[in-house]
Formats: C-alpha cells, sequence, structure tokens
C-alpha cells in the first residue's frame, strides 16, 4: 500500500486503501473507506501485534473520522473546510494536552511565593518556549503562541508585584517607555522569550523529488573470519 500507483489502482475499482503512520510505539492506521474496512484492519493489526505479546489499548484505541479530528504525538489533525470554498484541507493544531502541560510547568516556575531569582526562572523559561515553539512552529498555532505569550507575561508579572509589593503603577513605571511601549521582562541582560515572535511555516511545498537529508555514505566490504576451537 506504499506505492501511489497502487493506490490509485485500487481507489479506480472501489477497493480500499490503508497507510501506517508510526513514531517510536506510537502509530495510527489512514484508511480511505468505510468503517467496516476500518474494523477489519484494526482486527489484522491485532492479530500481527499478538505474537510479539502487545495487545491494543482499549481506552487509546479508538476509530474515528478525520473530520472529527484524532490526536497523535502532541497535535490534533483534522479534516476542515476553507472559510468562502468548498476545498477542504487537513489541518495541524497542538492539542490540549501539551498547552495544559507547558502551563503547567509555567505556574510551577511563577509561584508568587517563590524566592528564585528572576535570571534563573526567565532562563528556565526561556529553555521550555524555545523548545516547545521549535517542535510546535509548523501547526495552525499562531493564535495559540500568542496566547500563551500573554498567559506567560501576566504569570511572571503577578509574581513580581507580590514578590515586590509592586502597584499597576510601579509596573508601569519600570516596563513602560516614554514612548508608551512595553519592555520586555528582563533581569541582568535575560531577556523573557517572545513566542508571538515565532514565524510559523504551516503548509511547505515539496517539489518532485525531496533530497535527502542524511550524507552519502559508501559502502564497505566486512570481512568476517570464525575460528573454531
Amino acid at each position: 500500500m506504499s506505492l501511489a500507483w497502487e493506490r490509485g489502482y485500487r481507489r479506480r475499482r472501489g477497493l480500499p486503501n490503508w497507510r501506517l503512520v508510526r513514531y517510536a510505539d506510537d502509530f495510527v492506521v489512514l484508511v480511505n473507506g468505510t468503517r467496516q474496512d476500518t474494523e477489519a484492519v484494526r482486527e489484522d493489526v491485532s492479530r500481527v501485534l499478538k505474537p510479539l505479546g502487545l495487545n491494543l489499548s482499549e481506552a487509546k484505541t479508538q476509530i474515528t473520522n478525520l473530520a472529527d479530528g484524532i490526536d497523535f504525538l502532541g497535535f490534533h489533525i483534522q479534516w476542515r473546510r476553507k472559510k468562502g470554498t468548498e476545498k477542504w484541507h487537513v489541518c495541524t493544531f497542538i492539542s490540549r494536552r501539551p498547552i495544559r502541560q507547558l502551563k503547567t510547568k509555567i505556574r510551577a516556575l511563577t509561584r508568587r511565593q517563590s524566592q528564585q531569582d528572576l535570571q534563573s526562572v526567565l532562563r528556565r523559561i526561556n529553555q521550555i518556549l524555545r523548545g516547545w515553539s521549535a517542535y510546535f512552529q509548523h501547526a495552525v498555532a499562531k493564535n495559540q503562541f500568542s496566547a500563551l505569550a500573554n498567559f506567560v507575561w501576566w504569570r511572571l508579572i503577578r509574581m513580581l508585584k507580590v514578590r515586590h509589593h509592586w502597584t499597576w503603577k510601579d509596573i508601569r513605571r519600570r516596563f513602560v517607555t516614554p514612548q508608551g511601549h512595553w519592555r520586555p521582562i528582563s533581569a541582568d541582560g535575560t531577556d523573557l522569550f517572545d513566542l508571538q515572535t515565532v514565524a510559523v511555516t504551516r503548509y511547505r511545498r515539496r517539489g518532485a523529488k525531496i533530497p535527502s537529508p542524511w550524507p552519502t555514505i559508501q559502502p564497505t566490504t566486512v570481512s568476517v573470519e570464525s575460528r573454531m576451537r
């Protein structure tokens, strides 16, 4: 089922197609067919895994339509119609679970009674935000990045208000320029990383031939000598 002409051959005859996408021990089977075809593939998967001593998890294994969306590797993949047109696209969003996990980490670092110095807090937050945004920057995530940047900023502001007994007037005096622009939260040269500055590239054109990212390695001949005593 991996060759395009084979899938096209079956599609012209009204037969179902399937495709396996996997990463480590997580996988999803994409089926172009009916629900009965999908259930049959599920039974085939169970039979393949059984000799290996593995079973499909009833809690994590489900059959769903792509219009309802699926969660895979932190992404929510869903089939949606473009507004104002009749064109349908497969869109990739950020799942709710990674967002909850990110907020939990930020809350743990910005407790109002925390005595950790601000520079250490900013460094750790920046590490988390840079890694998180690099992973999700190819999803439909621009609005989500903006909302999370606002969440992180307010968490830090509330922490500083409690720590230094600042009022809102004190906050504006320290973080607003004479021109009325907000300065980034910083400490000893370390600025808070702004998630809104991350470039989101949702769709990338794929040429006729995709170059391999791996260097070409010349094959070598290995001679193995077996000795018996």
